[in-house]
C-alpha cells in the first residue's frame, strides 16, 4: 500500500527572511528518497524489514502524538527530509500516514527546549522512524550550526565561507544543503563541475600552463581553479590564464602579499577570485578575510561538525 505523509505547513510571516533561513536550492526529492531507503534498510533490514521491539509492544492501530525538540541551541537543517522518512516507514508497515506540522524552517536559529515540529499518527510509525529522522536532521543541523559561526565571524568582511568535498560518503547533498542553511556557500559538488589543478596535476602535466591548457581543451565548459602555496606559484597560475586561485596554508602576511600582487595585476588580467584554505580557525577568520580574499574554505564544516542534539518526545496518552 502506498501512503503519503500529511504535512501541515508552518505559518508564513510577513517579515523579510534572511538568506540564511531560506537556503537557495533544496534537496532533490529523488536523492532524499534513496538515502532514506538506505538508512531504513540499515535499521530494519531489507524492505519492508521489522522493528522487533516496537512491533511486539505496540498495537498497529494505536495512535499517538510526538514533538521534535531541540536539546541545544543551534541552527536547524534537514527537517525537509523528515516527511520522507515518515512516508517510507508508514509504507513499509502498511499503516496510515503521519501528520507532520513543522513549526520552524530549515535555517532557523532555535533554542534549547524549542519544539521544532509536531507529529501525530500511528505510534509504530513514529517510533520506527525516530532514529532515522533524528540521524539525518541532527547531522544536518550540526553542520548548519557550525557554518553559522563562520558566517557570523565573517559578517561585514566581504568574504564568504565555503565548504569542501570532505563530506560523509553518501550524504554530500545533505551536508552541503546544511552549509547553505547555516549561511555558507557551496564550492564544487564533486570532481565533475569545477577543475582544481593541484601540485600532482602540475607534475603529471609538466607545468601549470600545460595543466590549465589541458583542462580547457578537454572540458571547456568548467571553471578552473589552481592551487598555489607561494607568491611565485600564484603569479605563474595567473599568467597561465587561471582566474580562480586556491591559496593553501599561507601565513597571514604571505597571504596578504599574494592578494596585493594579484590585485595589482587585475587591470590587465581581469578579476581573479581568491580562496584561502588550510589551517583556518574561527579566531583567525576576520584576520584572514582582511587580506582581501573572496573566500575561506573550511573542510571542518562537514568533516568535524558535532551533531545538534535533537529528540523525538512521545506525548503521554
Amino acid at each position: 500500500m502506498r501512503v503519503t505523509v500529511t504535512v501541515v505547513t508552518a505559518p508564513t510571516s510577513s517579515e523579510p527572511t534572511a538568506a540564511a533561513t531560506s537556503p537557495a536550492g533544496g534537496l532533490d526529492p529523488r536523492w532524499t528518497a534513496r538515502v532514506v531507503a538506505t538508512a531504513l534498510d540499515e535499521d530494519l533490514g531489507t524492505a519492508p524489514g521489522r522493528d522487533v521491539t516496537t512491533q511486539a509492544t505496540i498495537a498497529p492501530d494505536a495512535d499517538g502524538a510526538a514533538e521534535l525538540v531541540a536539546r541545544a541551541d543551534g541552527v536547524v537543517a534537514g527537517l525537509v527530509a523528515v516527511p520522507e522518512v515518515l512516508r517510507q516507514v508508514a509504507d513499509r508497515l502498511g499503516l496510515p500516514p503521519v501528520t507532520y506540522r513543522p513549526l520552524v524552517e530549515d535555517g532557523a536559529a532555535v533554542a534549547r527546549g524549542e519544539v521544532l515540529a509536531e507529529l501525530s499518527g500511528p505510534v509504530q510509525v513514529l517510533l520506527v522512524a525516530e532514529r532515522t529522522l533524528l540521524n539525518l536532521a541532527s547531522r544536518a543541523s550540526g553542520v548548519a550550526t557550525h557554518t553559522r559561526r563562520w558566517a557570523d565571524a565573517l559578517q561585514g568582511t566581504g568574504a564568504l565561507v565555503l565548504d569542501t568535498r570532505k563530506t560523509t560518503p553518501g550524504l554530500r547533498a545533505l551536508e552541503k544543503y546544511a552549509v547553505r542553511c547555516g549561511g555558507g556557500t557551496n564550492k564544487r559538488m564533486g570532481l565533475y563541475d569545477v577543475a582544481m589543478v593541484k601540485d600532482n596535476h602540475v607534475v603529471a602535466a609538466g607545468s601549470v600552463a600545460a595543466a590549465v591548457h589541458a583542462v580547457r581543451t578537454r572540458f571547456p565548459d568548467v571553471a578552473i581553479q589552481v592551487e598555489a602555496d607561494t607568491l611565485d606559484q600564484a603569479l605563474e597560475a595567473v599568467a597561465a590564464g587561471a582566474r580562480f586561485l586556491l591559496l593553501d596554508n599561507m601565513p597571514t602576511p604571505v597571504l596578504a602579499e599574494v592578494v596585493a600582487a594579484v590585485r595589482a595585476g587585475e587591470p590587465e588580467t581581469g578579476r581573479v577570485e581568491l580562496e584561502a584554505t588550510g589551517n583556518l580557525t574561527l579566531d583567525r577568520a576576520r584576520e584572514v578575510a582582511s587580506t582581501g580574499v573572496d573566500y575561506l574554505s573550511v573542510g571542518g564544516l562537514t568533516h568535524s561538525s558535532p551533531i545538534l542534539d535533537l529528540a523525538l518526545d512521545l506525548r503521554p496518552a
